[in-house]
């Protein structure tokens, strides 16, 4: 089963994706893609690795090519996320581009026996950006569609209450407005 898990910043969606790995049979890997660079990414990876004691995830550390990942068969994905995912893909010297999100994602589906990933909302701001920030927010858009059409189950995080867009057939829910 392919889940995408979406919300805005601390709304939740980290520990309900979690939560969701942990209802799985089977090994659980948290596969991580914030680079380790200054003292702010530090603190939230110890954060994370903090929220996950005692869920027994075992955690690979991956910044970019992901398509060169070797897995478990039998493996229970927890992507965290998207958005730092694709960041890295786009701006760091080792990164492939927004394609190569693309691509990590379709190998890991083939490796794996579940994936949940984790993304981030970022399209709510309202400020003027850079013309690189809008290439980014453009490109992570685009991804995040395309995935949420490809996943078995999609679920938008707000205030740490569920929101179901797609269940676990496939199907898109109604709109009850």
């Amino acid at each position: 089963m392919f889940s995408l898990i979406t919300g805005g910043s601390a709304s939740g969606k980290s520990a309900f994706a979690e939560d969701l790995v942990m209802s799985l049979p089977g090994r659980r890997i948290y596969l991580a893609a914030m680079e380790r660079s200054g003292k702010e990414s530090l603190e939230r990876i110890e954060k994370h690795r903090n929220n996950r004691k005692g869920k027994h995830f075992e955690t690979i550390e991956r910044t970019t090519c992901l398509e060169e990942l070797d897995l478990p068969a039998d493996s229970n994905v927890l992507l965290e996320c998207l958005g730092t995912l694709a960041a890295n893909e786009m701006f760091m010297p080792s990164g492939g581009g927004p394609e190569a999100v693309v691509r990590g994602i379709d190998h890991l589906l083939s490796r794996c026996l579940n994936l949940t990933v984790v993304a981030n909302e970022v399209f709510s701001g309202g400020c003027l950006y850079g013309e690189e920030t809008i290439r980014y927010m453009r490109e992570l858009g685009r991804i995040t569609c395309l995935l949420a059409a490809r996943a078995d189950y999609v679920c938008e995080i707000v205030c740490s209450v569920p929101n179901v867009l797609k269940d676990e057939r496939g199907k898109e829910k109604e709109c009850s407005c």
